[in-house]
């Protein structure tokens, strides 16, 4: 399986939720949007493990299976295809969840979260 992680899901392995590891040790590739390097290096600003933090994201990124996923002018389509989508349900996700839904669908990927609100995109498939 190839999937990309949101940025809750790179946390939770991270901290060693059985579920997670299990899905990340076994998939095949795995895509870490740009928006979820993004936020987590924030946080990793804000934290009091800075170092730390920034240390095993750095020894996450070198692994051979993991790639940053860039949004590219195709990822925009999506984007507005996805955005529409919302708004014909008068629904609302946070704008960076919604470019981490683009790049997914865009290139075929499960999404690893725990955000309930991809649930508005059933053409997401989700661990």
């Amino acid at each position: 399986m190839n999937i990309a992680l949101d940025t809750n899901a790179y946390s939770d392995f991270m901290r060693g939720d059985p579920s997670r590891v299990t899905v990340i040790r076994t998939a095949r590739k795995i895509h870490l949007p740009l928006i979820v390097l993004a936020e987590l290096r924030a946080g990793f600003a804000a934290g009091n493990q800075t170092s730390t933090n920034a240390a095993n994201l750095q020894r996450f990124l070198t692994s051979p299976r993991v790639s940053v996923l860039l949004p590219d002018e195709q990822t925009t389509h999506h984007y507005s295809h996805l955005y529409l989508q919302l708004r014909q349900k008068g629904a609302q996700i946070p704008t960076s969840d919604l470019w981490i839904a683009a790049l997914a669908i865009q290139h075929d990927l499960v999404l690893c979260t725990s955000d309930a609100h991809f649930h508005h995109f059933p053409q997401l498939p989700r661990c």
